[in-house]
């Protein structure tokens, strides 16, 4: 079946049409949500309130642009509320900092370790650094999706950089 006649079963209310759905999607969807959670459980919740999510608003889907683009941008914005309510971003400081660049070139540290790594990150720091590292947003952005300043988007971004770095270092990897 195409997609835009599946997304149209789906609106109607098609438990088939949304599990075919689900099973397209939940794989890039789940690695999104791994991205933005502390472990594989969280994870899994985030995708179930995403699908969740795209399921109660997929009416609104107009058929403009993609709908892959769509329902990602839905599971970004679903753990971010989460996270919102449950009080995870919290701003401690406003400070801005130089962006610190980690460098792991030349260096052969596991995808799965960094991933580690990166899933250790205290909240604030971690969604901030996959917003604008993993996802491209600009710190304008970020801030506006956290309610935060571009101030502490950046500082936020400065230390999730460090907090990376001294895990790197610590396993006795080079960075520049």
């Amino acid at each position: 079946m195409d997609l835009e006649a599946l997304i149209y079963r789906c609106q109607k209310g098609n438990r088939q049409a949304q599990a075919e759905l689900y099973r397209r999607y939940s794989g890039i969807l789940f690695g999104m949500c791994l991205k933005y959670s502390r472990n594989k459980t969280e994870a899994e919740d985030n995708l179930h309130d995403s699908f969740m999510t795209i399921f109660d608003k997929i009416d609104q889907y107009g058929f403009k642009g993609s709908f892959e683009g769509w329902i990602k941008r839905i599971t970004v914005n679903t753990v971010l509320q989460k996270y919102r309510k449950d009080q995870y971003l919290n701003v401690v400081s406003d400070n801005t900092e130089d962006e610190e660049n980690v460098d792991t070139d030349g260096t052969d540290i596991s995808l799965s370790t960094l991933l580690g790594y990166i899933q250790e990150l205290p909240h604030k720091y971690r969604l901030t650094f996959n917003l604008y590292v993993l996802d491209g947003y600009s710190h304008k952005e970020i801030s506006e999706m956290l309610g935060t300043s571009t101030g502490t988007s950046k500082s936020n971004l400065a230390r999730a950089k460090a907090i990376l770095r001294e895990k790197i270092e610590k396993t006795k990897i080079n960075i520049a």
